[in-house]
């Protein structure tokens, strides 16, 4: 039986030929390449000498440890650090060597009263600070010292009217607001400080009107503790300008995070009143003088355009605009005469044009009637 069904057809029976019945693995492959003929008379097939394949087994992958990369007599710093930061700090304390910037001698270091009590003398480095937020150091010592000749103090202020004191620190920027909060920020002192500054730093941003700036310079100044660096405007531009950020920051307050974590301690306490008065003589918001500063071969901001926002259009930067001076119309500017501020009739200053302040007013124009016609 196994011989007719493993017999090919077209081979007939010889009893010569012993044929043996193939395996049953091999029924599939008949007539297929794996069995050829040794000749053409040959009846009997055989398999080719390759052996079958085998199921693979399954490949187990190792995970590959983390390289560790060695430089060639370098070592990796621990935190990032600007490049010839060192160099630049240097340049720039060349540069401020004199110290006749305005804050330098208009700051908040010299605004206060260095004979009065020192619960005074702090509640005045933290009022000038307050009133030096967007406003010139010209403008704040002035001010301050109209406090001072009225009596600065938590209690002569409680006690001062919104218009008198308005009428002190007037033209601070946003003036009207600061009265507030130096009202408010004195009667905490009195019930809660007794008169008195806080000595911490979450304790002078919770008052009205103190920022993370002001906290850490009055806490510098005042209690002469060094917790933080104050970053102000001129301090987080300058800080971009020379790549001290690791990538740019948004705000001072990002600024402030970037510096201490790279900058050393040591220099936090200086770092403030140095690039502020650079940046009031040299490294100027508009038009920075980079021809004369000693940073322009480092600088990676060196004689690039500035501002980077675009100027409005009628604005003095702008080229569209007509080439009139803008000035500031204050009290007594001009010849013109004008009052103090009150709070009854506060209105906001704006800047007009030269041109406008002295013309007289446009009346308005009339419109030309046209006679009707009638035909007959």
């Amino acid at each position: 039986m196994w011989h007719h069904f493993c017999m090919p057809q077209n081979v007939q029976h010889t009893s010569s030929l012993n044929f043996c019945p193939l395996p049953l693995l091999y029924l599939a492959d008949i007539g297929s390449s794996r069995f050829r003929r040794s000749s053409i008379g040959q009846s009997k097939a055989e398999p080719d000498k390759a052996q079958p394949l085998l199921p693979l087994a399954p490949i187990l992958r190792r995970r590959r440890g983390q390289v560790k990369v060695e430089y060639d007599g370098k070592v990796e710093p621990k935190h990032w650090e600007p490049p010839d930061w060192s160099k630049q700090l240097g340049h720039v304390r060349q540069m401020r060597s004199a110290r006749d910037a305005p804050v330098d001698i208009m700051g908040a270091e010299k605004c206060y009263d260095t004979h009065a009590p020192d619960e005074v003398r702090r509640y005045q480095v933290l009022v000038s600070l307050m009133l030096s937020s967007q406003t010139r150091d010209q403008v704040t010592s002035a001010a301050l010292q109209r406090l001072r000749a009225h009596g600065c103090t938590v209690d002569n202020i409680v006690n001062t009217d919104d218009d008198t004191l308005g009428q002190l620190i007037y033209p601070v920027g946003f003036w009207r607001t600061k009265v507030k909060y130096l009202k408010q920020t004195s009667v905490i002192l009195q019930r809660e400080f007794r008169g008195d500054i806080p000595n911490t730093v979450e304790g002078l941003v919770r008052l009205p009107g103190v920022g993370p700036k002001m906290a850490h310079l009055a806490m510098d100044i005042a209690w002469h503790q060094v917790s933080g660096i104050g970053v102000d405007t001129h301090v987080h531009r300058i800080s971009n300008r020379l790549g001290w950020t690791r990538a740019g920051t948004k705000n001072p307050e990002e600024t402030r995070k970037a510096l201490e974590d790279w900058l050393p301690r040591d220099l936090w306490s200086e770092i403030n009143w140095l690039l502020v008065g650079f940046g009031q003589q040299v490294c100027l918001p508009v038009n920075p003088l980079c021809s004369v500063c000693l940073n322009k071969h480092s600088c990676p901001s060196a004689h690039q355009a500035s501002p980077a926002k675009r100027p409005k259009a009628g604005s003095p930067r702008s080229p569209h605009s007509a080439k009139t001076s803008r000035v500031k119309l204050e009290p007594g500017s001009l010849g013109l005469g004008l009052p103090p501020p009150s709070s009854s009739s506060a209105t906001p200053v704006k800047e007009e044009s030269l041109a406008t302040a002295l013309s007289p007013p446009l009346l308005p124009r009339k419109r030309k009637s046209k006679a009707k016609t009638f035909s007959p």
